[in-house]
């Protein structure tokens, strides 16, 4: 069976009408073989504006209905992606090249994020506030905010959508999806499997979820319609930089889940043993295309020859291939050709830079020449300088030694992104310091384990140019929802605040 004939399978088992991946211009195409899989439909911008007026319509209705009915949405959705997660999995796999156990925990993450915004749906607190007159209360409510906008990447195509709408819909948002022009076919599912879901409960008011896919010019729309309040983008920090100002110059609000640089530091106490496997699943794990992916790692001097010794063991041995052709393979492709290109643009700058590449050659293979596979590089620099400064999404971990502690801490820090970090220590005091307000810079960090693999009840996201945002967990909800503060006076004289005296006859 061809890739295409098991896509077809796939899509059709989800419930997506066939005539939305064969009859249209978008070439859809899958990293494992480098092939065309599908031709999927691409929005317009006059279609994308209908759409986005359809789903400002649906937030009239779904504003007003009470929060744990529109739990119970979010709860019928959690149980069609359970009963659809070898499917949809596999298609991740298909589509986006993870290997199976990762497609499918994608998945299980789009499951867990159903769960907790359930929870949530009855927890939206506000707050009864203690006012400074008398006869007074003060409270804080918290109210739907109006259509949310979702911006995508590849890496994960599924899951980050879950984060925002799971928690948009709970807050009484509609979604407006843009998902990557890399892998539309899991948006398509998804999108068939909510309108499953939709479908399976009475006075759901149309067009609650939309997906459009299509460019770069319907990110714009999304990004400058004056109906969207909220856009939540993920994307490279170049992105980034593109859509923070355009939403600020109109006051919108903004979630950026931009670029990861992220480090972790392996001190002269660490368990070895465990550090290797974290360390090894963070740099190789998903290709190194994980925004979360190892991608700096300072290692004591004490300890430097025999980790990364062991480290390049298991990098020499690594299984690297097709996850649905060969076993035990823990390393998929890259996503395309520029992903490759950018690599080895990367390692050859390292090289310049005094750098020692173990790794990082294209594995060929003869019968699938459009797929890019790579061993994953370990690069050994002498200082961090030229591309360890950069997040490239590949593969490619830099490894730097350092004496004192507060040189690891400054080496850490000294990167323009600040999404994920870890330490690997049993000194209390090395532990408490990167944990301090001193320590680590980054909007994740962990204690012996590595800085991927976050889960979905902490709150997600970055400092510096990592964009601020936060998806997920945590009080993340917020952000999908408008504060009105209120002051109620049941006395019958009208006190002033701050003991202001305005009297009037």
């Amino acid at each position: 069976m061809t890739l295409a004939t098991d896509v077809d399978s796939l899509l059709q088992k989800l419930g997506v009408p066939r005539n939305l991946y064969t009859q249209g211009s978008r070439t859809a195409r899958s990293p494992l073989t480098g092939e065309t899989i599908a031709s999927v439909q691409d929005a317009n911008t006059g279609s994308a504006t209908e759409a986005i007026a359809r789903a400002q319509a649906a937030f009239l209705a779904w504003r007003t209905v009470p929060a744990p009915q529109r739990g119970e949405l979010v709860r019928v959705l959690g149980n069609e992606l359970r009963g659809a997660k070898a499917e949809l999995g596999r298609l991740v796999t298909i589509e986006a090249g993870k290997i199976q156990s990762e497609g499918q925990g994608e998945v299980q993450e789009m499951i867990d994020i159903c769960d907790f915004a359930v929870g949530l749906s009855r927890q939206l607190y506000g707050l009864t506030i203690a006012s400074e007159r008398p006869n007074h209360r003060m409270m804080e409510q918290w109210h739907p905010l109006g259509p949310v906008g979702v911006i995508t990447s590849f890496n994960f195509p599924v899951a980050v959508w879950s984060w925002n709408a799971a928690l948009a819909l709970v807050c009484g948002n509609p979604v407006i999806w843009k998902p990557s022009e890399k892998t539309p076919l899991t948006a398509l599912a998804v999108q068939a499997l909510f309108e499953r879901a939709a479908a399976k409960i009475d006075g759901i008011p149309a067009d609650l979820s939309t997906l459009l896919i299509g460019g770069r010019d319907i990110g714009e729309l999304l990004v400058d319609d004056p109906r969207i309040p909220l856009v939540s983008a993920t994307g490279s920090t170049a992105m980034g930089r593109m859509v923070g100002p355009r939403l600020a110059a109109r006051f919108a609000r903004s979630i950026l889940e931009l670029g990861g640089n992220n480090a972790s530091i392996v001190c002269p106490s660490a368990n070895l043993d465990l550090a290797v496997r974290a360390i090894a699943f963070a740099a190789i794990g998903t290709a190194g295309q994980r925004c979360t992916s190892l991608r700096r790692l300072l290692v004591h001097h004490s300890v430097y020859d025999a980790f990364v010794g062991r480290l390049k063991q298991v990098y020499g041995s690594v299984r690297i291939g097709n996850p649905l052709a060969v076993n035990d393979v823990l390393v998929g492709p890259l996503i395309d050709e520029m992903a490759f290109r950018k690599m080895q643009k990367a390692l050859a700058e390292a090289r310049t830079s005094g750098g020692e590449v173990f790794g990082g050659a294209r594995v060929e293979d003869k019968q699938n020449p459009a797929a890019y596979y790579v061993t994953p590089a370990l690069v050994e620099m002498p200082a961090q300088t030229g591309p360890v400064l950069r997040e490239t999404f590949a593969p490619i971990l830099y490894v730097m030694k350092y004496s004192e502690f507060g040189e690891a801490m400054e080496m850490h820090n000294s990167v323009p992104q600040g999404l994920s970090s870890s330490i690997f220590s049993t000194d209390m005091h090395e532990v408490e310091e990167f944990l301090s307000a001193r320590g680590s810079d980054c909007g994740i960090a962990n204690v012996n384990i590595g800085p991927s693999g976050a889960e979905i009840g902490g709150a997600f996201g970055g400092e510096k140019e990592t964009g601020g945002g936060r998806e997920a967990g945590s009080d993340s909800w917020k952000a999908y929802m408008r504060r009105v503060t209120s002051t109620i006076n049941f006395g019958h004289d009208l006190p002033l605040a701050q003991g202001v005296k305005f009297d009037i006859d």
